[in-house]
């Protein structure tokens, strides 16, 4: 129970999740359960705890020394206002909703155009199966940021290859949701641009937007809100606001002042700030004291430049509130509007020179007078000003000539923010969403101003760096490009430019990656580093190629070719750029002559000579990462060569030296690149357990949280070659609702997963489940590895599950030197293994000689090689010989197959077998051997 208000256990832990700030992806991994399911549950809570925002729900969430997930803590957030009046206004507003696209409510500041779209939108939240979502777009100092601001009000993290409008817009195609976009006007040309995507794209997405204008973006359809009414049969809604506020205050008023009531909002011209802010002073003032005090500043904004019409009332309440404060008030509140989001009593006490006690009793005057709004949570009491306040008091603090000061201690207090927050590792998440916004404001600001350029470049290299361990990775390439801008001489702008590429590597964009390698080239070469010219641009060929999937425009061998000469000629003796350039020659020789134009003859043998040089001189520098890459060429090499062992040895080398490296951007590529690798060399040598424990890892790499299809489907790989059918199930569940929240993409990379799902539901006996997933196979296509490689191997398992080794052994025909290339690495000894055992079951008169050649191949391989000895035991009727292949496959952490030797058995073994593949999920196998007799057992 949260505030008397009950939620179910998992609602629970979701919330907690929400607290420690995981995006709907990462909560889905952790719970095993879908995305669509965590964005119903966070719906849920927004309603069941009546919050606005994601970020207002994360504060309501348990500490973690709480008790259990069922019973989180409460917490005493300040109470929000009732919302008064404005029937009609609810009832145009919501029905406009209703017939169109997106409704842009406008109105000046303080009509109450914020708390008139909350209201609506919680009227009508059941009418959206998939949620209502408020975004408070105050904190965006920057048009570029809308979507940031978006999927971070939705939970959503940025998909790579997508930028962040893209990954939205990905996540809400089929959604049925309410998106509420709160003060746009200052961003407006990013929020027009972000609804033309999304709108064009997510069909049954309503968007309400609030702005002091028109966001004049197709279909848009606009709401002018107007003031409170003053008189309307008898009732007046800017009234009962007045008296509202003035009893929450603790002065309730009596019903016979209604008519001195009316005459000041009449006044204020029914502007809902300006009455709550007269009401705040009841207390002191009383009606006759209000009446008099305002008469005052309105004749002083009569006319005049500075005062818009529209906006009269609303200054003249501040201009009248600003005056009743004491100066070191006034003083606090003008320099706190420097702030953009919620702040701290210490935060302002740094930003405005002051002491920290004495900041705290000035904040709470000022919150007593609805100059701020309070907000207390398990975190600390924190501190906001409503826009049209904030904007007021930044103009006051211009007119006082502070703005450049408040700033600079603002900038200084995000630097010491920024350093900090990179070496505190506890509860990093929330304290970075917490100062995120402030620290892009204050970097906006200082980097237009030539005396604030050091402090610039030092903020927006910090904030690349914290963008990036916060997965906004589209963001951290952008700052690094900022902080590259702004550096003060050639060598730091190169630094940052090759940060900024292994960014764009991580991101899947291919063609960034190689621009800014480029650019760090050209930058290197200013700065007189020929020999780091030499290197960026002897890497940027090599991405080229060995990330060539990752590109639009892919480079051509002759772009690549002259890269590699001009890097060779700028090297010199610099052993980087030397083994920079050894790396992008065994790249493009490598991709010249891959495994896909059939048995290479001389050139195996000679690209393996190129990367063990490449491997060598990378050795030599002492950089881990470039002999990681060294590394990855010469496993490559090796597995074109059908060398199992010697690629399972290398990539876990790789693991090895990269398991120590520091998290930046070019290790995460790295360690991405080879946790892949070595999961399939793993299984492709039989150590299962190892493919296991990689796979896992990959899977819950932070980097990996948004694209669960890729994160998940190795393990799935590896789940299904060992029977391991919970493991399967689950992670089935990531990989669809990812893979379908990513369009569906057909990539081939993915059918071993998709294959491998569809064959445990063929054991289960599941046939409709397991039609669905042949349905997904079939959308990633048919290349040569499914025919011949994966596609054979599990198809055969489920053949011989089901005791059709005839079919098996068709499905195996091809020998396995004519299908050798689509085989290796990973699938050559167990499509070598599995078809020995077909022909056995089959009475193929070939057999034994199957089987002879079967253990030259697999020789080594735990699981491959007691499945051969598995199939001779069977041929050769030696029960005591087939009961040693269930120990040799528990070894290997093959259960299944285990279970499957004791069926093989028959008799009581048959029966423990039976009972183990029960306990797995898996239907009874089918077999049709004779049972061994009595004396063989």
């Amino acid at each position: 129970m949260v505030t008397g208000v009950e939620i179910s256990p998992r609602e629970a832990e979701v919330l907690e999740l929400v607290g420690a700030h995981l995006s709907n992806a990462e909560i889905a991994a952790r719970l095993f359960i879908s995305v669509r399911t965590v964005e119903s549950h966070v719906s849920s809570l927004l309603r069941k705890l009546k919050v606005p925002d994601r970020r207002a729900l994360a504060r309501r969430a348990p500490e973690p020394a709480d008790a259990g997930p069922s019973r989180p803590a409460s917490v005493l957030p300040a109470p929000l206002t009732s919302f008064v009046g404005r029937v009609s206004e609810r009832a145009e507003l919501t029905g406009m909703l209703k017939a169109h696209h997106q409704v842009t409510a406008v109105g000046p500041g303080g009509v109450g155009k914020t708390r008139l779209a909350l209201a609506v939108a919680a009227e009508t939240a059941g009418e959206y199966s998939d949620g209502v979502w408020f975004v408070d777009l105050v904190p965006v100092t920057d048009p570029g940021m809308v979507a940031t601001a978006v999927a971070g009000a939705l939970g959503l993290g940025e998909q790579p290859g997508r930028d962040m409008t893209g990954s939205v817009v990905a996540a809400l195609t089929d959604r049925h949701a309410l998106l509420v976009l709160d003060n746009c006007e200052h961003v407006v040309d990013g929020v027009a641009l972000f609804l033309e995507r999304l709108l064009a794209t997510c069909p049954r997405v309503t968007v309400l937007a609030t702005s002091r204008a028109r966001l004049m973006v197709p279909f848009e359809r606009v709401y002018p809100v107007p003031p409170l009414s003053l008189a309307v049969d008898g009732e007046s809604d800017a009234v009962a606001l007045f008296m509202e506020r003035a009893a929450a205050v603790g002065w309730p008023l009596d019903p016979p002042l209604r008519d001195q009531i009316a005459s000041i909002c009449e006044r204020l011209e029914g502007m809902a700030l300006a009455i709550e802010l007269a009401a705040a002073r009841y207390p002191t003032l009383g009606l006759d004291g209000i009446t008099a005090a305002l008469s005052h500043p309105l004749r002083m904004l009569t006319g005049g430049s500075r005062a818009d019409e529209r906006h009269r009332s609303v200054r003249a309440a501040l201009d009248w509130s600003h005056a009743l404060l004491e100066p070191a008030d006034r003083a606090l509140l003008r320099r706190v509007s420097v702030f953009v989001a919620p702040f701290t009593a210490a935060a302002a006490a740094e930003v405005a020179g002051s002491e920290e006690g004495l900041v705290a009793d000035g904040l709470a005057r000022l919150a007593e007078q609805s100059l701020l709004v309070v907000t207390v949570s398990p975190g600390g009491t924190e501190y906001r000003a409503l826009e049209t306040i904030r904007q007021y008091a930044t103009e006051r603090l211009a007119e006082a000539g502070e703005l450049v000061d408040a700033r600079s201690r603002h900038l200084r207090w995000c630097l010491a923010k920024a350093a900090c927050l990179a070496v505190v590792r506890q509860d990093w998440r929330a304290r970075f969403d917490l100062v995120a916004d402030d620290l892009r404001a204050a970097l906006a600001w200082a980097a237009d101003r030539p005396e604030q350029r050091t402090d610039a470049y030092d903020l927006a290299r910090h904030l690349a760096e914290l963008t990036f361990t916060r997965n906004l990775t589209g963001e951290s390439q952008w700052r690094y490009e900022q902080a590259a801008a702004l550096a003060s001489d050639p060598a730091a702008t190169a630094a940052m430019l090759r940060q900024a590429a292994a960014v764009a590597g991580c991101r899947t964009v291919g063609d960034d990656m190689y621009r800014l390698r480029r650019a760090a080239a050209d930058a290197a070469r200013r700065s007189g580093d020929t020999a780091g010219a030499a290197a960026d641009l002897a890497t940027a060929a090599t991405d080229a190629f060995r990330f060539s999937a990752m590109f639009l425009r892919l480079t051509s061998l002759e772009e690549a070719q002259a890269l590699i000469i001009e890097a060779r000629e700028l090297a010199g003796d610099d052993p980087a750029a030397q083994a920079a350039v050894a790396l992008a020659e065994v790249a493009v020789l490598a991709d010249t002559f891959g495994a896909a134009q059939g048995p290479p003859g001389n050139t195996v043998p000679e690209t393996i000579a190129r990367a063990e040089r490449a491997v060598e001189l990378a050795r030599r520098t002492g950089d881990p990462l470039a002999e990681s890459a060294a590394l990855d060429a010469l496993t490559c090499a090796h597995s074109w060569a059908g060398d199992t062992f010697a690629t399972a040895a290398l990539a876990r080398r790789r693991v090895t030296l990269l398991s120590s490296v520091p998290v930046s951007p070019v290790g995460t590529r790295e360690l991405i690149d080879a946790l892949g690798m070595v999961t399939e060399a793993g299984l492709g040598a039989g150590d299962v357990p190892g493919a296991r424990r990689w796979a896992r890892q990959l899977a819950d790499h932070p980097s990996m949280a948004e694209v669960g299809h890729q994160a998940t489907c190795r393990l799935l790989v590896v789940g299904a070659l060992a029977g391991d059918v919970d493991e399967v199930l689950t992670g089935s569940v990531r990989f669809l609702d990812a893979w379908r929240r990513a369009g569906s993409p057909a990539r081939s990379y993915l059918g071993p997963a998709a294959a491998g799902v569809a064959m445990i539901h063929g054991l289960r006996d599941d046939q409709d489940t397991r039609r669905e997933w042949q349905e997904v196979l079939d959308q990633l296509g048919t290349p040569p590895e499914r025919t011949y490689g994966y596609g054979a191997i599990f198809d055969a398992m489920l053949f011989l599950h089901h005791g059709q080794a005839p079919e098996a052994l068709e499905r195996m025909a091809p020998e396995p030197r004519q299908v050798w290339k689509w085989v290796t690495w990973i699938w050559l000894h167990w499509y070598v293994a599995l078809r020995a055992e077909a022909a056995v079951l089959a009475g193929s008169p070939d057999a034994r000689d199957s089987l002879a050649e079967a253990r030259s191949v697999v020789a080594g391989n735990p699981v491959a090689a007691a499945i051969v000895e598995r199939a001779e035991a069977l041929l050769d009727g030696d029960q005591r010989a087939l009961l040693a292949t269930a120990h040799a496959f528990d070894a290997a952490g093959s259960l299944y197959q285990s279970a499957r030797t004791m069926v093989l058995a028959g008799g009581d073994h048959a029966e423990r077998g039976a009972a183990v593949l029960a306990d797995l999920g898996l239907a009874p196998m089918t077999t049709s051997l004779t049972p061994m007799m009595p004396s063989e057992r």
